[in-house]
């Protein structure tokens, strides 16, 4: 069974890897979209502007039907870079309320705006998946997420037994894992996940497989 690498922006198919390439449709450039690789578009909050946004969303638009698309994103909030808040809402509501008209997941960047993250998905109340990548942060934090309706996704913090994430990971069911841009593979990871549940790499590849079957079919 391969592995899954749900969010990762290395271009390019590894063998017994089946990897959905992250790709940001900003800046007016023309982009190359992957033949043979599942892959998610969507506006990035450190690149996407207001200026441009009907732009972007148009080409945003076009792209996110096709079978390869199997997730929006990543789209998102983040404090340190990008418009202001309310120019981020603004961009991120029109990307959550693309992914519902089509119904596919949304794979989600935050940054020191969870509490921001959380108010628009209760405001928004739609019925799709909310994925949080490369989740890093304490676990009280992630529990909160967690009891929200957020779904999360783990890359190299795990590889920290100590870290937060380690200590969500040991115990929560439905997740997912990542190399997000990190300079390991997804199978250093996916050793990492398997050491703190306990199980083998293979029990570990089926369960994510399954738990990716079940966000498709909400």
């Amino acid at each position: 069974m391969q592995f899954l690498d749900i969010h990762t922006h290395q271009e390019g198919e590894q063998p017994g890897v089946r990897s959905i390439l992250s790709l940001s449709l900003t800046g007016g450039q023309a982009i190359a979209l992957p033949e043979n690789q599942d892959f998610s578009v969507g506006l990035h909050p450190w690149f996407s502007t207001l200026q441009y946004l009907d732009r972007d969303f148009f080409r945003l638009t076009e792209i996110a039907r096709s079978p390869h698309v199997k997730l929006i994103g990543e789209c998102g909030l983040d404090r340190l870079k990008g418009e202001s808040m309310e120019n981020q809402r603004l961009i991120l509501k029109k990307q959550l309320r693309l992914a519902a008209e089509i119904n596919k997941p949304v794979i989600l960047h935050c940054v020191k705006c969870f509490d921001e993250l959380m108010a628009v998905k209760k405001e928004m109340n739609l019925d799709i998946p909310y994925i949080l990548h490369g989740f890093n942060k304490h676990e009280k934090l992630g529990r909160q997420l967690l009891n929200k309706g957020f779904f999360l996704s783990f890359g190299k913090a795990i590889l920290n037994a100590d870290s937060g994430a380690a200590a969500i990971l040991k115990d929560v069911d439905i997740f997912f894992l990542e190399t997000d841009d990190a300079d390991c593979n997804i199978a250093e990871i996916y050793e990492a996940a398997a050491n703190l549940k306990n199980c083998t790499v293979n029990e570990l590849k089926a369960l994510i497989f399954a738990n990716w079957k079940k966000i498709m079919l909400i």
